[in-house]
């Protein structure tokens, strides 16, 4: 069995397990710990509206006492808010325990395989230091990173040049009636901080799909 379908399984039964703990916690009040780990399971399936309903069903007191618990749901904020290069930061910016580690190591890679999915989709090329904000790299790694994954990266105008799903070709058939709604459908799953600064200039030009 792959490694990969192993993980999957064990997150699947990891997230069953503390879902069953929470359920049968005395009082309907689990401890913090259980509460960490499920916070933290829904936002590496990316399951935002339970990482939210929890949220909001954890103790005040449980909430305040626990800095911890605090830090995983200022990840989801970012996460809920599509602010990439948030999502990293605050990642970054906290010393995790040794159980929440592994899962945000995880998390903080399927933010950036993600990441990379959505440029491929909607850019021909970006600036190297656009994309390594957006993939949560140093300019020098992100570029290396990309070549590994295939694409083209111009060392003279530090420009990436993505390759498209399913080859060198664009997948979608994108004509002047329909090129803005695609951008705008695409614009949606971004942080809007990312938006203004990056892609404002592009939006509904005819050189980004051409």
């Amino acid at each position: 069995m792959p490694v990969s379908v192993m993980m999957a399984e064990l997150d699947e039964k990891m997230l069953l397990q503390f879902e069953t703990q929470e359920l049968e916690a005395p009082g309907g009040i689990a401890t913090p710990q259980v509460y960490s780990q499920l916070l933290v399971l829904y936002l590496l399936h990316n399951d935002m509206n339970n990482a939210r309903y929890l949220w909001k069903r954890i103790p005040h007191a449980i909430k305040t006492a626990n800095p911890e618990l605090a830090a995983i749901w200022a990840v989801g904020q970012r996460i809920w808010q599509r602010d990439f290069p948030g999502i990293y930061a605050t990642i970054a910016a906290y010393q995790w325990s040794e159980s929440i580690l592994p899962v945000m190591e995880a998390l903080r890679e399927s933010t950036r395989r993600r990441a990379y999915g959505l440029v491929a989709q909607a850019y021909t090329s970006i600036s190297a230091e656009d994309f390594a904000a957006f993939v949560g790299y140093s300019v020098e790694e992100a570029v290396k990173g990309v070549v590994s994954h295939g694409w083209q990266a111009d060392p003279n105008t530090r420009m990436i040049m993505p390759q498209k799903p399913g080859g060198g070709t664009v997948s979608l058939l994108i004509t002047k009636k329909n090129r803005c709604f695609f951008v705008f459908f695409f614009l949606h799953s971004m942080t809007h901080s990312f938006i203004r600064f990056h892609l404002g200039p592009l939006l509904c030009t005819k050189s980004l799909f051409q």
